[in-house]
């Protein structure tokens, strides 16, 4: 059974089962979600709690596997968690994972939970992890750029606090999530000092802007989302970022210039007459980029994905130290004139193709 991290509370006054199975990687959100699990166990007398880490490969998994099997010593319930900050168990993690959710079945008085980073799809589909999903599993997924002003207006909300309505109030918030982004524990802590800082009511942009720090953190792959949809302002403040936070340029060109090259093959396969499911689907081009694509491909034909995998080739020379006629010297002017090239041809209204 798998349930929205945001219908938790609510699943949660209905029953407490007994087996419980978070993974994704953002922190505040996963916290959250344990503090909610915790509250609802205590409630219903679970009133142990032993924790086990998983990690290194001398971790000894017959110590969660006792505790699932033994009564409490200190209270009649109690709550077992189980992190395994790899996300990989191994061979004898595997079989005690299966042993765990066999056990939790149908056992009222011990409550287990395992904690998880985010797992890819081949992960998802193993023989343990669908054990594991016996159980209640909850998947906690990063909240997206253009999801994150309103949730900020949730949380400011929740502390009885709001922004001014219309236009002027979605200013704000963007305002608030261009300086947040990627850093959601950070935003959080910014939310929660502004309710330290003014009273409840309506804040004004002056009071945002005075009182929240810039803690955007970004990296290459968001990167890679914002050139895609042809967002030119975020594109350089996330360039800016990665630069002072001293990002590899290697890394930044790979990224920039694999997207030219898997736009490039896939247009190819469609001037071949190949569907473009298809070829999307052959150049492993799927999930969000694979609606990128789809949208910036009409806008981009054969002859200037060709010149965007010259200029690619050209800005890895200079990223290697060369110098290149007609571009910039410094590495990071150089990755911004070629992200910016892609990011204008992929924008709405681009004329490139015809």
């Amino acid at each position: 059974m798998q349930i929205n991290p945001s219908l938790l509370g609510a699943h949660l006054q209905k029953s407490l089962k007994s087996l419980y199975t978070l993974h994704g990687d953002e922190p505040l959100l996963i916290q959250e979600a344990l503090d909610t699990l915790r509250a609802a166990a205590r409630a219903q007398g679970f009133g142990e709690r032993n924790v086990y880490t998983a990690s290194g490969t001398h971790f000894d998994w017959g110590e969660p596997l006792a505790a699932c099997g033994s009564l409490s010593l200190f209270a009649d319930k109690q709550v077992v968690e189980l992190r395994i900050p790899s996300g990989k168990p191994g061979k004898d993690g595997s079989a005690a994972l299966q042993q765990l959710a066999q056990q939790a079945q149908g056992n009222d008085s011990t409550l287990v939970v395992v904690i998880l980073p985010r797992l890819d799809r081949l992960t998802q589909s193993s023989v343990w992890f669908a054990a594991l999903e016996s159980g209640v599993t909850i998947e906690v997924t990063p909240i997206e750029r253009n999801a994150l002003p309103q949730w900020i207006a949730q949380r400011l909300t929740v502390q009885g606090q709001r922004v001014a309505a219309g236009e002027e109030g979605q200013r704000t918030l963007q305002f608030f999530a261009d300086r947040v982004e990627g850093n959601l524990l950070a935003a959080h802590q910014e939310i929660q000092k502004l309710a330290l800082l003014y009273p409840a009511g309506e804040l004004g942009f002056a009071q945002i802007e005075s009182a929240v720090l810039n803690v955007a953190r970004y990296d290459v792959f968001k990167l890679s989302e914002a050139v895609l949809s042809g967002q030119a302002v975020r594109v350089q403040r996330m360039l800016d970022g990665l630069q002072a936070e001293g990002e590899a340029e290697v890394l930044v060109h790979y990224t920039l210039a694999e997207d030219i090259r898997a736009l490039k093959r896939v247009k190819d396969a469609i001037n071949l007459g190949k569907p473009l499911p298809m070829a999307l689907k052959e150049q492993r081009v799927w999930g969000t980029k694979e609606r990128l694509f789809a949208r910036a491909l009409p806008r981009l034909d054969a002859p200037t994905l060709s010149q965007l995998l010259l200029s690619a080739h050209q800005v890895d020379g200079i990223v290697k130290g060369l110098k290149v006629q007609g571009w910039p010297h410094d590495s990071w002017q150089a990755l911004a004139r070629l992200a910016m090239r892609l990011c204008r041809l992929c924008g709405p209204g681009s004329a490139a193709a015809r």
